[in-house]
């Protein structure tokens, strides 16, 4: 069946390049949960709309009683000005499709349109879901809570992009047994001190000079407090306050996140941020609110499925352009944990990285773009993920 997505290239790329145009952010996705459902309406796939966002779960039963497997797309965008020059650029202002979701939507719908054709075939039942804010790690939780993983007996997902850096060539897969992304959070430090004027300092507290010194020492969580055999990162990302050079502000956001491979490591850094932001708020007569949004665990693939998929993704590109080990896990994140953590399965990686075509840009980038040649191979490499999983 999988040899039937070569023909669906155009077909893909044209889903993609719609969705390209209308990306929206978070849980509340209407226009792009509108197009999806239009074709599978059209491709006579039922689906459900979940009720606590934009998300879809939907599946295709096939004609003979066997096991089910999940597929999923995640479908959110990031608030990004873009910044391709693409003729089918985002028409939405602020808001662009910098990490690929696009894809992974077109990829899955290429994918359904043939295992739909022969669901007759079929030893078991194809489930799968289009699901929303899994940049902010939040729509992986909701599909769960929609029912997404009931009766289900493994799933898979796929990433798109400049992988690894753009070490992979365009094309390529890699799927790997156990860890292979980070845990991901987010944390909010609201300083707190007491404005005044800029000439007369001493009458106030100043959360400026607090933020300073919280995020220089900050930095010495991982330099100091965790072992070097750990992997994790710390990283402020946002730093707001003031609004005149003359004056001290009342307060000063920071914001930031971390990463760990191990559990034990993420607690130990939230609980340390958190600690250390108070103590130094003190110290200079301030005081902080702090946040911890949690956000995924790490990413852990099962053995057996990781070997399913590198051995299905093997027939359709080939032993050479499937990847079954990596120098050390992405310290990117992904909300796809929690499916992990609830059914075996695997997350796979579908480079898109072509210097000669200028698409090995990072994810997250304004000028962000995809080698869309590799688009039908995703799409093959779900539906021979079903066909050695389910049989026929």
């Amino acid at each position: 069946m999988w040899r039937e997505c070569e023909d669906l290239q155009d077909y893909i790329v044209g889903i993609r390049r719609d969705l390209h145009q209308i990306p929206e952010l978070g849980l509340n996705l209407p226009e792009t949960q509108a197009y999806i459902c239009a074709e599978l309406d059209r491709l006579g796939i039922d689906y459900k709309k979940n009720e606590g966002d934009s998300g879809i779960i939907g599946e295709i039963k096939g004609g003979h009683p066997g096991k089910t497997v999940l597929l999923r797309a995640d479908i959110d965008a990031l608030p990004i000005q873009e910044d391709t020059g693409l003729p089918f650029s985002s028409k939405h202002e602020g808001k662009m499709h910098a990490c690929g979701h696009d894809s992974h939507a077109a990829m899955l719908l290429g994918a359904l349109r043939v295992l739909a054709a022969h669901r007759g075939e079929l030893n078991g039942n194809v489930r799968f879901v289009f699901q929303t804010a899994e940049e902010i790690s939040k729509g992986a939780q909701q599909a769960i809570k929609e029912g997404v993983t009931e009766g289900v007996d493994a799933v898979f997902g796929l990433h798109i992009g400049s992988i690894l850096g753009g070490s992979l060539p365009s094309g390529t897969l890699s799927v790997v047994p156990g860890c292979c992304m980070a845990s991901f959070d987010r944390f909010v430090i609201n300083v707190k001190g007491s404005g005044c004027h800029g000439s007369t300092p001493e009458k106030g507290i100043d959360p400026v000079t607090i933020a300073a010194n919280i995020v220089l020492s900050l930095q010495e969580i991982v330099a100091r407090e965790i072992a070097g055999t750990k992997p994790s990162v710390l990283t402020i990302g946002m730093i707001n306050g003031g609004f005149a050079y003359n004056v001290i502000p009342s307060e000063v956001k920071i914001e930031g996140t971390i990463r760990a491979l191990e559990e034990p490591v993420r607690m130990q850094l939230a609980k340390r941020i958190e600690e250390i932001s108070r103590n130094i708020a003190a110290a200079f007569r301030g005081s902080v609110d702090f946040l911890m949004d949690w956000g995924a665990p790490p990413v852990i693939n099962d053995e057996k499925m990781a070997a399913l998929a590198a051995e299905a993704a093997k027939k359709v590109l080939g032993g050479g352009d499937v990847k079954t080990s990596q120098d050390a896990p992405n310290m990117g994140g992904e909300d796809f944990a929690y499916y992990l953590a609830e059914k075996p399965g695997a997350f796979m990686f579908l480079s898109s990285a072509d210097h000669a075509k200028c698409t090995d840009v990072p994810h997250h980038n304004p000028k962000f773009m995809i080698d869309e040649d590799v688009l039908h191979k995703g799409s093959a490499v779900f539906v021979s993920i079903v066909e050695d999983f389910l049989g026929r």
